[in-house]
């Protein structure tokens, strides 16, 4: 990474623990999901045993991912993420693809989408009328821009205090499922499977779908204490953790309402504590998913932000968004504008019906148009880890995928599955995707070559010293 010319380092300050970055995956990773895909999942199982494997299996396959990603970050501790792995092995040019995509919709719109849900269920519990779930997503987007613009600590501090929440919260859910007997006694199993018709490849896409988020602990390389140790601990607990607990939880879920009262419900684990403890646990389940969408939106905007400002200092025309705040410890520039596009994208349903009719009431179907670009470059990503032993082997690699290349090539398995299946179920969404990227091109032809001769390469990058970045803000 570069430094500028005084000699100075322009260099995130490794200010955060491996408890920091775990807070950040698994804050994002549990966002909205595991309050309603575990129904559509139920729904393309045959019973209870398949039904829990599929949520292991996805753990399995996202472990394996995780383990891919933390001998890269560990190879490449910096805070630019994928940017760097993807530029490392393909290129500058797609890793400006890459970014831009996410600086576009696929990061901002997800960060939009869980904004929107966070405004329907405080819009439940403090009505301000049709406007109200609108206005609460702009307050968070803008509230917590703000407040990650600000600085490192206030940013890591409102991520650890949301995810604790939330994770105490399903913990409530699954104390509730295993110790609370339900009012009406659940749909035996056995009965439930005479009624099933199973797609399990499509019940793999939605336990995917809840598991996504992971990989964001990409971005946060580079301002860990412990470069090496840190980003293992961080990516193999949170995995364990994640799994642990979605199994945990489709347990409880199963025990209060059985497979079918899964299957048949809309919001299951409303109707979960609903069945135990009244309208007063429903109420207080409104809550959690609410807690549980701003956690979402919090650790969105923090690891968001450290791509675009990655992107910056490679090419001229994002120079701006290059500069680190020494004081705050934070890329305020690439948050703040980070945080222009997503109150973009939370207003634009609101500007009439043919705009909710194109994108989904609460933004949510941009998201999954983005889908295809997003596994793409996931897709890109895993193949990096082979491209990169070959191109970068005189890199020190301080942690090496166990089972090399068994995980990597599972890893790989998943993503390009999750591709096949993000088109097939997309259909014609998919082109929205594919206008993102290609409304990239004159950008990236005006931007001119990459600033390489700015760009200073360590000479010896297995020596983890503090992370440069591209400038510093005086």
């Amino acid at each position: 990474m570069a430094s500028v010319s005084t000699g100075e380092a322009a260099a995130p300050v490794r200010d955060l623990s491996w408890v920091d970055a775990v807070a950040v995956v698994m804050g994002i990773v549990i966002g909205s999901g595991i309050f309603i895909t575990p129904a559509l999942v139920a729904g393309n199982t045959t019973g209870l045993g398949t039904m829990l494997a599929a949520w292991l299996g996805g753990g399995i396959l996202c472990f394996c991912g995780a383990l891919s990603y933390a001998e890269l970050a560990t190879a490449y501790p910096h805070s630019g993420g994928e940017y760097v792995y993807l530029s490392r092995a393909y290129g500058k040019a797609v890793g400006f693809f890459f970014v831009w995509s996410r600086m576009t919709v696929i990061q901002t719109g997800s960060i939009a989408a869980a904004a929107y849900i966070f405004g329907r269920y405080a819009n439940r519990l403090l009505p301000l009328g049709p406007s109200g779930p609108l206005l609460y997503a702009l307050g968070a987007a803008v509230v917590l821009t703000g407040m990650n613009a600000v600085g490192l600590r206030a940013g890591k501090w409102t991520q650890n205090l949301l995810t604790v929440t939330k994770v105490l919260g399903i913990v409530a859910i699954i104390l509730v499922g295993a110790f609370v007997s339900p009012s009406v006694p659940p749909v035996p199993v056995e009965e439930a499977q005479t009624t099933s018709t199973p797609a399990f490849g499509l019940a793999m896409v939605f336990v995917l779908y809840t598991f996504g988020g992971w990989s964001e602990a990409a971005y946060v390389a580079g301002e860990v204490r412990q470069a090496q140790a840190d980003m293992v601990r961080a990516l193999v607990f949170s995995m364990f953790g994640l799994t642990a607990l979605y199994v945990a939880i489709n347990l409880a879920y199963f025990h209060i309402l059985g497979f079918e009262g899964m299957r048949a419900s809309d919001a299951i684990a409303a109707d979960t504590v609903a069945a135990t403890l009244g309208e007063p646990g429903s109420l207080a389940v409104s809550v959690l998913v609410a807690i549980a969408a701003l956690g979402a939106v919090n650790g969105c905007i923090f690891t968001g932000g450290r791509a675009v400002w990655a992107l910056g200092g490679d090419f001229r025309l994002f120079k701006s968004l290059a500069r680190w705040n020494p004081r705050r410890n934070t890329p305020s520039n690439a948050i703040l504008a980070q945080g222009v596009i997503v109150v973009v994208l939370i207003l634009l349903p609101g500007l009439g019906p043919g705009f909710r009719a194109a994108l989904g009431s609460g933004f949510e179907a941009a998201v999954e148009y983005t889908a295809p670009v997003f596994w793409t470059f996931l897709l890109l990503t895993s193949v990096a880890v082979f491209i990169l032993r070959v191109k970068d082997r005189v890199i020190q690699r301080p942690f090496h995928v166990p089972l090399y290349p068994l995980t990597v090539v599972l890893f790989s398995l998943m993503c390009a599955y999750m591709l096949y299946s993000s088109v097939a179920y997309t259909g014609a969404g998919a082109l929205v995707g594919l206008g993102v990227l290609a409304a990239g091109v004159p950008f990236y032809l005006f931007c001119g070559s990459p600033r390489v001769a700015e760009r200073e390469e360590p000479k010896e990058p297995s020596v983890l010293g503090p992370n440069t970045g591209p400038h510093q803000e005086k």
